[in-house]
């Protein structure tokens, strides 16, 4: 179903072929996981080019059903020799490249390899697919957010004071494995006290200490696709500004979650989040957008942002992104909440379901 939607696309862009290199494209269109690979998708025939590396892996991973069942051209020289001699034999002459991933070198090789052929650049012909995530898609976000809430809720086991940023994040790690992912989907965020009011902290060998607020920010890979979750607790009761910027940012998260239903932009979303924040008095304290889109990368299209940054996404029933507003101030701390949701034909799936309250320690 996938090839056949790129084959629709292709003719709509009045393409011949579309030779895709972007590795994350290569996976969801084939399954191919290797590092080094073309494919060649055209109404006239799809094509796999690969090397000695991959090509009886591929053969054998198209036995199991664990990729597409396609035409493998092996290289034994060279791939931009592989690739036009593909290209002759399926006889296309319009002919698109990924042009946010093919450099300046690599598409003047195809160029001279393929000199009859119009090389046609184009951008996010892939990535809009991507954008719509199909049933298989959305039975692996489902089991992933729910193993994903599950770790969250143990969050307070991992919390002692003493404890450095460090130590929590290797437990974060742990549990993650321990509950099926593949690996973690970034760095694991572990901040605490003044570190929280840097919004992508790095872990640090400070300790926590009484008064502390503490940041957990961390997201699993599951059969490929990413989640990305974030929970806040306190090393015992915090000082009354803390917890005010805590229930204004718990109001924003609900704010741009009641926003999100088809047809309406990304933009706007973020919006009521930021409205929401500067009703508080914090809308100077919102450094980042309210949301990004998940897949098989963890930071995907659609854009929760606002449009003045160039967010021009409108959302449609299928896609997965997260609602991640904070507001950070150096000298009190950062709060940020974040939860994965699908966009419905009916409004909104919220698909993490771990607490969402300040974990009190």
């Amino acid at each position: 179903m996938r090839l056949q939607h790129l084959e629709k696309v292709c003719e709509q862009q009045s393409l011949d072929a579309l030779v895709v290199s972007t590795p994350v494209n290569l996976r969801y269109l084939t399954g191919f996981t290797g590092t080094t690979a073309l494919f060649v998708a055209s109404s006239r025939g799809n094509r796999f080019i690969t090397d000695g590396r991959y090509d009886a892996l591929v053969r054998e991973w198209m036995r199991e059903g664990r990729f597409a069942r396609l035409e493998i051209d092996r290289v034994d020289l060279r791939y931009d020799l592989t690739l036009a001699g593909c290209l002759e034999r399926l006889g296309v002459r319009r002919v698109g490249f990924e042009a946010g991933h093919v450099t300046v070198a690599t598409l003047r090789r195809w160029q001279e390899a393929a000199s009859p052929v119009d090389w046609r650049p184009t951008e996010g012909v892939v990535e809009g697919q991507r954008l719509i995530k199909d049933a298989m898609e959305l039975q692996v976000f489902r089991r992933a957010a729910k193993s994903l809430s599950r770790v969250a809720s143990t969050a307070r086991t991992w919390l002692a004071i003493g404890r450095s940023e460090q130590e929590v994040a290797r437990d974060v790690d742990r549990a993650l494995e321990r509950e099926g992912f593949e690996r973690p989907a970034f760095d694991t965020i572990v901040a605490s006290g003044p570190n929280t009011a840097y919004p992508h902290a790095r872990a640090t060998d400070r300790r926590l200490r009484a008064g502390d607020l503490v940041l957990l920010d961390f997201g699993g890979v599951l059969d490929g696709y990413c989640v990305d979750l974030t929970r806040m607790a306190s090393m015992g009761p915090v000082e009354s500004a803390a917890g005010r910027l805590f229930v204004a940012v718990q109001a924003a998260q609900d704010a741009a979650i009641r926003a999100i239903r088809v047809g309406v932009a990304g933009s706007d979303v973020d919006r009521a989040a930021r409205s929401t924040l500067e009703s508080h008095g914090l809308g100077a304290a919102f450094l980042h957008g309210t949301g990004h889109g998940l897949g098989l990368e963890v930071h995907e299209a659609p854009r929760l942002a606002r449009a003045e940054s160039g967010a021009t996404d409108v959302l449609e029933a299928g896609m997965v992104c997260t609602v991640e507003p904070g507001a950070y101030v150096e000298g009190l701390g950062g709060v940020r909440l974040e939860d994965d949701v699908l966009v419905t034909p009916a409004g909104v799936e919220v698909l993490t379901d771990a607490p969402r309250d300040l974990v009190v320690v």
